[in-house]
């Protein structure tokens, strides 16, 4: 045990906190928790004593006794918020993150003890680790909506176990929904939203690939409106002049009967959907072979692939 010397300002450390310093990882749960239950308790004389010797002398030493022998407290709390989900160890080391900034703050002149003092900031970082990693989507974010996300699942877990309000729903029915909201002083409307948000689940927008090198599906792969995307719109605009305005321009720079037989060919669609006339179709109109329309429809369309390229 620890035990005070003549002197108050002086604290004499005896052999249980020489095993603090080796206190196991977070990573081995069980032994750290086993540890932490075999740290001594700090009387109410020797936590005045911590305490002053903290603010008045910036005693680290001070500080370190407080802290260790809190952090049972740590690991009482952090059980309550198992059921979210998140590694146990996580929460305790966030908790004990508020343990160290409550033992900052303490005023050993304002009549309460650590316990009491250190219990408002070790619940509230291990709050806002769960809102921050919970959902990736923030669920909470102003102060009535943290109020009511912890307390609605609580609540919520006292409905399933009343015998009289049980169901087999996991939605809330609309009796316990104006129940929450007297009880919670909150409007109906925001129960609702709430439920709907805890109730929701994340989807990953990109996904990453799987464990067998495929490539995974996900939403961003049909969410995106290309067509409203401002490369494709001007790739469009551009298509769309090139096939009027372009093709009229480079059709111009054919002679007759060359323009003649690419409109034919390739522009002309009949009424039946065919296309139009073929090569000895051309060829006996003009008296050639159809080797020499097809030479002359070659020469055609690279020319025209120059005027193109030139008036775009």
């Amino acid at each position: 045990m620890t035990s005070l010397s003549a002197n108050p300002g002086a604290l004499t450390i005896a052999n249980p906190w020489a095993s603090a310093s080796l206190l196991p990882p977070l990573g081995n749960l069980d032994a750290y928790i086993s540890a932490v239950n075999r740290l001594p308790m700090l009387s109410l004389e020797e936590e005045q004593a911590c305490a002053r010797r903290l603010r008045e002398q910036n005693d680290l030493e001070a500080a370190s006794h407080m802290v260790l022998s809190h952090l049972r407290l740590v690991v009482s709390v952090s059980r309550k918020y198992l059921g979210y989900g998140l590694p146990h160890g996580d929460l305790i080391q966030e908790g004990n993150i508020g343990l160290m900034k409550a033992v900052k703050r303490f005023d050993p002149d304002q009549g309460v003890r650590l316990v009491s003092y250190a219990l408002h900031w070790i619940k509230a970082e291990i709050h806002e680790y769960i809102l921050r990693n919970w959902r990736m989507v923030k669920t909470a974010t102003t102060k009535a909506q943290r109020k009511l996300f912890f307390n609605l699942r609580s609540m919520k877990q006292g409905f399933k176990d009343d015998v009289e309000v049980a169901t087999h729903r996991d939605t809330l029915s609309q009796e316990q929904i104006d129940s929450m909201a007297r009880t919670l002083n909150v409007k109906r409307e925001e129960v609702i939203e709430m439920e709907q948000r805890m109730a929701g689940g994340d989807v990953l927008l990109d996904p990453s690939p799987s464990d067998d090198g495929q490539e995974a599906y996900g939403p961003i792969a049909y969410l995106a409106d290309m067509s409203q995307e401002p490369s494709a719109l001007i790739e469009s605009h551009q298509r769309d002049v090139l096939a009027s305005d372009g093709i009229a321009a480079a059709l111009e720079e054919l002679d007759p009967r060359a323009r003649r037989i690419v409109q034919e060919r390739w522009l002309k669609v009949n009424d039946d959907g065919s296309g139009g006339m073929t090569l000895h179709e051309l060829a006996a109109q003009y008296q050639v072979s159809a080797e020499r329309i097809r030479q002359i429809e070659v020469a055609a369309m690279k020319k025209m692939r120059k005027a193109l390229a030139a008036y775009a």
